[in-house]
């Protein structure tokens, strides 16, 4: 198969290519070298912003693997324009080429921020969306989000593809604009698109010191300096980290079996073992043999609670199954090399 990677240079997208590559596909790679995620920007780069671009490396492709993007947080709502170009209007463009050249067969990077929160129960109420959480409960240690309609604690949940959608950052809602691209692309063309939701994805090549960097990478930057990791609120919230092998495994799965023609599929890519961001600090500290974190309180507006997925959808429509686990992956990530 031929298959077009964008960002194929990027973090995840390199090990999807050397993947794809060691299965025998013929890969072509498309990446802007953005700052920030690369240190240096070569004269190969290319931007998927640019239409003539991509309708020529589109030629004879079988399927698309879509994972450029500017991730993380970013540092604050200036930070706007930056997602809309590289995330949505790149999205955009590469649909536009791929209705133009034919191309039905599209796996997008998504993301778990598109939910916001993760799943919460009631005891009175059932399953509720989560409010988001005040300020003032932050500044006081109050870190759980309470039920919207008694107030009385929440109990979290797996989270379904099918959960409401609540993106909470900037580069949450580009995400989200880009699933909406491509399932409106879908059913205008009788494209096929599997959506990946990945959650918290850590592994070797994974960039470092950037203020767009993951948790697993600020933590192991801390460490290689000699200081504690700095967890935020008290180290309880709940995640899924995914290691990258087991995330460019899920890609080539889905590049494999296209969906049903018109259809928008979202999986949820994770390793069904939920952890702390707490046990992610200590079990990271212990493999490097460094200071134990330090629990400072206080979020970023943008942070939520928990957000821990349900894997059962790409188990039972891809056949995907993490097979690192947490222990392994953590312990393997102190010596991994980073960018």
């Amino acid at each position: 198969m031929r298959v077009l990677l964008t960002g194929g240079a990027g973090f995840i997208g390199s090990h999807v290519a050397d993947l794809l590559t060691a299965q025998d596909h013929d890969v072509v790679v498309l990446d802007a070298y953005l700052p920030q995620a690369h240190r240096d920007r070569p004269a190969t780069a290319e931007d998927v912003t640019d239409l003539d671009t991509v309708k020529k490396l589109l030629d004879g492709v079988n399927a698309v693997c879509h994972q450029a993007a500017v991730v993380g947080h970013g540092l604050d709502p200036s930070d706007a324009p930056l997602y809309a170009r590289n995330n949505d209007l790149g999205t955009a463009v590469l649909l536009a080429a791929m209705h133009e050249r034919g191309v039905e067969h599209l796996v997008l990077a998504s993301s778990m921020v598109v939910y916001g929160e993760g799943r919460y129960e009631c005891a009175e109420h059932g399953v509720v969306q989560a409010a988001p959480r005040r300020q003032a409960d932050l500044d006081r240690g109050r870190y759980e989000p309470p039920c919207p309609h008694c107030g009385s604690p929440l109990e979290p949940r797996l989270v379904p593809e099918d959960a409401p959608l609540d993106p909470r950052s900037t580069y949450a809602a580009s995400k989200l604009a880009q699933e909406h691209y491509a399932a409106a692309w879908a059913r205008q063309t009788g494209g096929a698109v599997w959506a990946l939701r990945y959650h918290n994805v850590y592994g070797p090549m994974m960039p470092k010191d950037t203020p767009y960097a993951g948790v697993a990478s600020l933590f192991r930057s801390a460490l290689e300096r000699g200081e504690a990791p700095t967890v935020l609120e008290d180290g309880r919230q709940r995640r899924d980290f995914v290691h990258v092998t087991d995330v460019a495994r899920a890609n080539a799965l889905a590049l494999r079996r296209p969906g049903e023609p018109g259809t928008f599929t979202p999986l949820n890519i994770c390793s069904g073992e939920p952890r702390t961001v707490g046990d992610l600090a200590t079990h990271l500290a212990e493999a490097c043999g460094g200071p134990r974190p330090r629990v400072v309180g206080g979020a970023r507006p943008a942070d939520v609670r928990h957000v821990v997925a349900d894997p059962a959808r790409a188990r039972d429509l891809l056949g995907f199954r993490a097979a690192t686990t947490f222990a392994a992956g953590v312990r393997q990530f102190a010596t991994d090399r980073l960018r």
